[in-house]
């Protein structure tokens, strides 16, 4: 193995891109997902907790075992949620810290338990999904683009604040990410917006220089690298893969 490396939201998506991309580099793979019936289906010799990232017990109780284990050498803090897709004065309270608390409170919490172990090796990577929502304005999502610009905070500051331990800490932005997630997203926008989801997913691409939108894979690949140690100098750097957003506003 080359190392142990722990994925939350790990049962689908995003997250089952990057267990796979990080057994195929030889990792054994550590996952928590909310999704029990995702867990149920992912690789028999993967290591699954159902967990709820912003149930600090739990998360602690995960993070005591991967010690125990024999520590940890790269987390993905990946939970997220889209949360609603409203204007500001439409956004209900308790939706908006629904939204912030998985995207953001999860995340510390995810590296607040996986600091300790990895200054204890002396070494370690974090990888932190954010999103292009987090460089850019995002109209009618404002509680999810305030969550994921507050994951760039954290990671620039845990950068800082583990790297003297030998610990590195980096964000990865998806753009539009081909997948279940992201189709849910496209109808939301357009019954928002009065237009057809084909019309969404068409402003969505022409704002890129790639016009297409990313696999899962292409975020997992980012995140091995990482990981890896090829990436052993790279620390507080915020990395889209998103084949190069200019207009994240979908227009057509």
């Amino acid at each position: 193995m080359t190392g142990r490396v722990l994925i939350t939201a790990g049962a689908s998506g995003i997250g089952r891109a990057m267990g796979e991309g990080f057994a195929a580099a030889g990792y054994d793979v550590w996952i928590t997902d909310v999704d029990t019936g995702a867990l149920e289906q992912v690789p028999a010799n993967w290591r699954s907790f159902a967990v709820d990232v912003t149930d600090e017990p739990a998360m602690q109780a995960v993070f005591a075992e991967v010690d125990a284990a024999g520590g940890l050498d790269v987390l993905c803090a990946n939970a997220g949620v889209a949360g609603p897709t409203a204007l500001i004065e439409d956004v209900a309270l308790a939706e908006w810290r629904r939204c912030v608390s998985v995207n953001l409170e999860g995340a510390f919490l995810a590296a607040k338990y996986a600091a300790p172990i990895m200054k204890a090796a002396g070494r370690g990577s974090i990888v932190v999904t954010s999103s292009t929502a987090g460089q850019f304005g995002y109209p009618n999502r404002a509680p999810y683009a305030a969550a994921k610009w507050a994951v760039i905070g954290l990671m620039k500051t845990l950068a800082m604040e583990l790297g003297p331990h030998g610990i590195r800490a980096n964000v990865v932005c998806p753009g539009a990410v081909e997948g279940p997630r992201m189709e849910g997203v496209l109808e939301r926008e357009a019954a928002a917006k009065g237009m057809t989801r084909d019309q969404v997913y068409a402003g969505y691409a022409s704002g890129t220089s790639m016009r297409s939108f990313v696999e899962a894979s292409d975020i997992a690949n980012m995140a091995v690298f990482l990981g890896s140690d090829a990436a052993r100098m790279v620390s507080g750097q915020v990395i889209a893969v998103d084949g190069h957003t200019e207009n994240p506003d979908p227009k057509v």
